[in-house]
């Protein structure tokens, strides 16, 4: 498997970064642009921007902080929010974004994947899935960037996760609700289960806490490990968690 990624997500809204509790009290963290060359600087591999009120309220992304943070970072970075058509999707892209993250448009409408998928490449769709355990299972929850919006879905996590590889999504970022901002450990029972479920890069979120959370996504088998909370209020510094990773013997981008 290539080096493994440490990816910090920031939530957006209004333009500013902010940062919730399981979905909930977000609390401004930042202006946008700072925040993208502070991690650009810290050695992040990956940024993921998720404009977290724009399918809720039926809006696309704002191209404006796209490009203003294409022109300082050079690490490859994804947007989410709102993608609902391949024109919106090409737009953010034509602004300098690298990836583009569907969540809640790809619940409602599943052909955008392929959609996507045909005109730009599988390398560049992520779907981003907001799960939920109920019953002993796992399900998919959409509009979660608003807390009166937020309902079922009514699919299965696995069952999604597999249908939307197989319409083209070259990556998964599996966003475990219960265990969001709440930096107990990633929920890796579930994360595991979704590995060995596609073909396809699956990274690990919510619930990051200490470096030896990342390292058991790691050893389960996620390329890539997502978080905020710690890194947004530097309780864990990116350079002195890839020494500790590497010691451990996974492979790391120095």
């Amino acid at each position: 498997m290539p080096a493994r990624r440490i990816i910090p997500c920031l939530d957006v809204k209004d333009g500013r970064v902010v940062k919730g509790v399981q979905f909930r009290d977000h609390r401004d963290a930042g202006d946008i642009v700072e925040q993208a060359m502070r991690y650009r600087d810290e050695g992040a591999d990956e940024l993921v921007f998720y404009d977290i009120t724009a399918s809720a309220e039926g809006r696309a992304l704002d191209l404006d902080w796209i490009r203003r943070i294409a022109r300082v970072i050079d690490i490859p970075f994804a947007v989410a929010g709102g993608i609902r058509t391949r024109d919106q999707g090409a737009a953010c892209l034509e602004a300098g974004a690298d990836k583009l993250s569907i969540n809640s448009p790809a619940i409602e409408r599943p052909e955008l994947i392929e959609e996507l998928a045909r005109d730009f490449g599988s390398q560049c769709v992520v779907l981003g899935v907001d799960s939920f355990e109920a019953g002993g299972d796992y399900f998919v929850k959409q509009y979660t960037g608003s807390p009166d919006a937020m309902r079922d879905s009514g699919r299965r996590t696995l069952d999604w996760v597999c249908e939307a590889t197989a319409r083209g999504a070259g990556e998964i970022v599996l966003n475990c609700m219960r265990n969001d901002g709440v930096r107990t450990g990633y929920d890796i029972p579930h994360t595991r289960a979704v590995i060995e479920a596609v073909a396809v890069p699956v990274i690990a979120s919510g619930g990051a806490g200490s470096p030896d959370h990342f390292r058991a996504a790691f050893e389960a088998g996620a390329s890539g490990a997502l978080a905020a909370t710690v890194f947004h209020d530097r309780l864990i510094a990116i350079p002195a968690l890839k020494e500790e990773l590497a010691s451990c013997g996974i492979e790391m981008r120095r």
